[in-house]
């Protein structure tokens, strides 16, 4: 059975808006060996749609890209993308598929035939998936920045506090700061 890790960028005061943090290659790079150490992307619909917008055009040369988010860019397309959404359920983008059924056992059982583990990038599906006790670790790569706005981690609440042990913590030359948790309880 693979692990179930919460990937993220975040900024000091918790958001994780897209839109901030530091997007250079460097983040790309750091992104790129996460997503080659596991078995599979997990995306909630609004994830997917925000990544299928742009991610498949660098991938094919339609848009001009440096050589590190192209690199991210080809690695994702042939990585297998599990969706989790009630209201599509259509991904054409390349190797897709549409999560169904009931989401702790639908998680659990992608989890047990990953070995590799799974990669969740969605702030509400973490929240949700946190909320089951089905994250096993968390690699948040925290930005030097204040935003000042949401949307925030785990913006809808969690029923408790998690303990966590850290693993690493490696900080970037550009001021971020790798961090890798395992859940401790």
């Amino acid at each position: 059975m693979g692990l179930l890790t919460f990937s993220i960028n975040v900024t000091l005061d918790g958001c994780v808006d897209h839109q901030e943090g530091v997007a250079d290659d460097e983040t790309h790079a750091h992104f790129t060996r996460l997503m080659d150490d596991s078995g599979a992307m997990l995306w909630g619909r609004t994830t997917y749609e925000m990544m299928e917008s742009s991610w498949p055009q660098i991938a094919r040369g339609d848009v001009d890209a440096p050589p590190a988010m192209q690199a991210w860019a080809h690695k994702l397309e042939s990585k297998p993308k599990y969706v989790v959404s009630s209201t599509r359920t259509d991904f054409p983008w390349t190797n897709s598929h549409h999560l169904v059924g009931d989401l702790r056992t639908s998680v659990q059982e992608l989890k047990d035939r990953t070995p590799r583990g799974v990669l969740v990038g969605s702030g509400t599906l973490a929240t949700e998936l946190d909320r089951l006790n089905l994250i096993d670790e968390y690699k948040f790569l925290v930005h030097p920045m204040i935003a000042g706005h949401g949307p925030t981690l785990f913006q809808g609440g969690l029923p408790g506090t998690r303990r966590l042990d850290l693993i690493s913590a490696e900080p970037l030359g550009n001021g971020a700061v790798a961090m890798h948790y395992r859940r401790a309880d």
